[in-house]
């Protein structure tokens, strides 16, 4: 294919009801003949692009200003998504000290006083003083200062071109377009041991939130913390709910986190629908896939090789359900492309628009079953380097 691929370097990590397991995602905004069902019964016979963090991540080391574009987990950020042909926008979500479900994706607030910089955990602080960090609502009000740490443990400044200030869950299912579905991820600190009267009662304030603001808004609830996607199960059986993991690419103490076979347990043990894996994780071990299918559920992907467009087809022919990107319109533009041929692709290509350059897309590879085959073998290898 003659794509223009995407600097992997450049691209950050990601860092998201029937008795039967068995279901596929769906969203009611673009397909003919889905339905969406209350009860948790989705069907839909399409390939998902989900924005990440709305338009994307922020990332303070890239050079890529696409990923400096809007401000992540913003109400600026998830209508900018809403604008391209995806399915659902992923964010993050943490209960304050006061009970209110707002959306940040660190588990602590870095800001600075008189030049000294200090960091307060997002979860001990009250919905008021959490709106005082970044851009204010009123004029009147002064902001407090917004930085962030860096994976090297730097304090950097949060700089974007858009700014946005900081919102609730309940400002999301206002403001944002009612036919974009919502991928809830659960936030939860790694490093922490939490009690199931605490998981229960954060869960709790979510679930609350959204019964009561969802309406008919598609909604997948996903998280890495095991016992806390088994309870927002247990809680409610509306919506869908995939259990997120590193498929071993991190090692941690829970080792229900720690490869795809332990994470398919908690799915079954728990009467979840599905799992969000690192991408990587299925590139080296393909054969999860069939593993995934065979326990009937679904399976979505999220990492630095989803904003590869090649490597989303990939995933489309190895049966995955759908992508988590950080570049929502070029990947979105990508898959529509490649998964849907015009009149033009007849002739065998096509043009589309990534950034300002225009770049040309073959037609979609017809990969016959023993070259896939092949494409599988290989991609281990790949990953590996």
């Amino acid at each position: 294919m003659a794509l223009k691929a995407v600097h992997v370097s450049d691209v950050p990590n990601l860092d998201h009801v029937p008795e039967n397991p068995s279901l596929s995602l769906c969203t009611t905004r673009y397909s003919k003949g889905v339905e969406f069902e209350r009860e948790g019964s989705f069907h839909a016979p399409k390939f998902l692009v989900i924005g990440h963090r709305g338009n994307g991540m922020n990332a303070s080391l890239s050079t890529d200003r696409r990923m400096k574009a809007y401000k992540e987990n913003t109400i600026a950020s998830f209508n900018q998504a809403s604008t391209f042909n995806i399915d659902y926008i992923e964010f993050d979500v943490q209960v304050t000290k006061d009970d209110c479900p707002i959306i940040f994706h660190d588990d602590f607030i870095v800001s600075k006083d008189k030049e000294i910089l200090y960091e307060k955990r997002v979860t001990d602080i009250t919905l008021s003083e959490f709106l005082s960090y970044g851009p204010q609502r009123e004029q009147i009000k002064q902001e407090k200062p917004l930085l962030r740490k860096d994976k090297d443990g730097k304090y950097v400044s949060w700089n974007v071109e858009t700014e946005d200030y900081l919102c609730t869950l309940e400002e999301a299912f206002q403001k944002v377009n009612p036919s974009l579905g919502f991928n809830i991820e659960l936030k939860f600190d790694d490093y922490i041991v939490y009690q199931e009267d605490h998981l229960i009662h954060v869960l709790e304030a979510i679930l609350n939130v959204v019964f009561e603001h969802a309406k008919d808004r598609p909604i997948v609830f996903s998280s890495f913390q095991p016992d806390a996607i088994q309870l927002v199960r247990k809680l409610q059986n509306t919506y869908p709910v995939f259990f997120l993991t590193d498929a071993g690419n991190e090692i941690y103490y829970d080792v229900r986190r720690n490869s795809m076979e332990k994470a398919i347990n908690v799915c079954l043990v728990g009467g979840l629908q599905g799992i969000v894996s690192e991408v990587r994780g299925i590139f080296r071990n393909p054969a999860a896939v069939s593993k995934i299918k065979e326990a009937k559920l679904s399976l979505l992907t999220y990492g630095k090789l989803n904003n590869v467009p090649e490597a989303v087809y990939m995933q489309h022919l190895m049966g995955v359900d759908g992508v988590i990107v950080d570049l929502v319109q070029e990947i979105s533009e990508a898959v529509s492309y490649m998964l849907k041929p015009s009149k033009e692709e007849e002739n065998g290509e096509v043009e589309f628009l990534q950034g300002q350059e225009h770049i040309v897309v073959e037609a979609k590879p017809p990969f016959s079953q023993r070259e896939l085959s092949f494409l599988l073998k290989l991609i281990p290898e790949i990953i590996q380097q």
